[in-house]
């Protein structure tokens, strides 16, 4: 070697054995583990009878190995991209960065490799596999720095759902000891032979939500929707009300209906779409990573797309219960029995209640990216990179990411979790497990008779489509009140 040149790098033909083989043996034990260990993990949910959470971890593991797809991507075509050579004027424009002057490119370069510990191609590598005149399209660092970028986001997508899921459903559980004390109000015998009439505007409920500003003005309707997402965001009335409400306009019939326990189960069924990331999450990426130019802060910008989004979901999911108590202290003075609210569909944007866990994906996965963005560029380029911009603008970004995940975990998540069952339709989650194998066996069968007999009964086109929105996982799934009773009855003669 000469004295000031570079040492070549060793190929596989001349690296020790025992070097090899203790290299892969550490990287097959660590995958093993972790394989392992989503294997453990998911038969511990099963054999707690928790099939959404089971299904999330599916669908973890789906992502886990999109990821290790991509990773094979970036590996094959890594000596195509890097030998993929373009006119210099090309990379000139829309940087992220300042081109360094040319006495800083090696300390900068001495920075990236104590961030990630590994060596840089050689100079001689990079220029001889390009003419004069131009420069490589995608270089080998670059490259690698990108792969880090997708299994950090990946990482920290994951992780932040949990983390929101898990708080939000210690806010929730909280609730159940409402439920339990309306349990034991209608199994006093005493209490409920007790005919009493309700004074609608000294009702708990509809002084929170109709009386006051919000009487006067719709505007003050929706100020008072705003500020009050932050505090008391679902109180005893709220959740009596509402689940009076989903009670008697979907199960008359049962008044004992544990609201609570339908409610956690239909929020662990959401929460296997939300871990994902979808297509339209990606074209997000990609577009930020093409507006990512020096002196343009979109990285700051973008911070408040997911704040203003959350804020405006909250306030969304709180004028709902207020239109539900306008509708009710606008008709009637005095009612007999029980306060009563109308679910319906017209209460949500575009009478569409799944836009706002659609609201709420978009939202959990813009803030888990700034957040994975930052500590990406922190590891890798470190806190001085020009990418990672002035500290005033830093600043705001953390604190933003930190409210919003507060935010949404203690209060937009609890409050969409009982506010989404106000819609005209209910959730699959309303049947217990084994009900819910009854009606997909009850519609295959129903599918298969008519196929063989088609004018035997005029009434099997209902019962055929339920029994699609029973067995897709991406129909709508939601069921009609009439529709379920007769499901829930011929569920019944199958099971007996």
């Amino acid at each position: 070697m000469s004295g000031g040149g570079t040492e070549e790098e060793t190929t596989l033909e001349y690296t020790p054995t025992w070097v090899v083989a203790v290299v892969c043996t550490v990287i097959v034990a660590i995958s093993l583990s972790l394989e392992r260990l989503l294997h453990f993990l998911g038969k511990y949910l099963k054999k707690k009878n928790q099939k959404p959470l089971f299904q999330a971890l599916q669908k973890v593991k789906e992502e886990l190995m999109l990821l290790g797809f991509i990773s094979l991507l970036l590996t094959v075509f890594q000596n195509l991209l890097t030998k993929f050579c373009v006119p210099k004027e090309v990379m000139s424009h829309l940087l992220p960065c300042k081109p360094p002057e040319e006495n800083h490119v090696t300390h900068n370069y001495g920075l990236w490799q104590r961030a990630i510990g590994r060596h840089l191609l050689s100079s001689e590598s990079s220029s001889s596999s390009c003419s004069n005149g131009k420069v490589p399209l995608l270089s080998l660092e670059a490259l690698h720095h990108l792969h880090i970028f997708i299994f950090v986001l990946a990482i920290v997508h994951v992780t932040f759902c949990v983390l929101t899921v898990v708080f939000g459903g210690a806010k929730i559980r909280q609730w159940k000891n409402w439920e339990d004390s309306i349990a034991n109000d209608n199994y006093n015998p005493e209490e409920a032979l007790k005919k009493k009439f309700t004074h609608v505007h000294e009702h708990a409920f509809i002084k929170d939500h109709f009386l006051g500003i919000s009487k006067s003005s719709a505007l003050l309707s929706w100020v008072h929707s705003f500020f009050k997402q932050f505090y008391a965001s679902v109180t005893k009335s709220d959740y009596m009300t509402l689940r009076l409400g989903f009670i008697m306009t979907h199960c008359r019939g049962n008044r004992k209906f544990n609201f609570h326990k339908y409610m956690v189960r239909a929020l662990e069924d959401d929460f296997k779409k939300v871990v994902g990331i979808s297509w339209y999450l990606w074209i997000f990426v990609v577009v930020f990573l093409l507006l990512n130019v020096d002196g343009w802060h979109t990285y700051f910008w973008i911070a408040f797309i997911p704040f203003i989004l959350l804020l405006a979901v909250g306030m969304k999911l709180e004028h709902v219960i207020s239109q539900l108590a306008h509708e009710v202290a606008e008709k009637h003075v005095t009612i007999e029995g029980e306060l009563v609210v109308q679910p319906s569909d017209d209460h949500f944007w575009f009478h569409r209640p799944q836009i706002v866990l659609f609201l709420i994906h978009i939202i959990l996965f813009q803030n888990s990216f700034e957040i994975a963005f930052f500590f990406w560029i922190l590891f890798t380029y470190g806190f001085d990179s020009c990418i990672m911009g002035k500290v005033g603008y830093i600043i705001p970004r953390l604190i933003i990411g930190v409210i919003i995940q507060v935010l949404c975990s203690y209060s937009t998540l609890p409050l969409y979790a009982i506010v989404t069952q106000m819609g005209t339709h209910f959730k699959k989650a309303i049947f217990d497990e084994h009900v819910q194998v009854g009606l997909v066996g009850w519609a295959q069968k129903a599918r298969k008779g008519l196929k063989t007999t088609p004018a035997a009964n005029p009434n099997r086109g209902t019962t055929i489509q339920l029994g699609k929105v029973m067995r897709s996982d991406n129909a709508k799934e939601e069921i009609g009140p009439t529709g379920a009773a007769a499901a829930a009855a011929a569920a019944a003669r199958e099971n007996e």
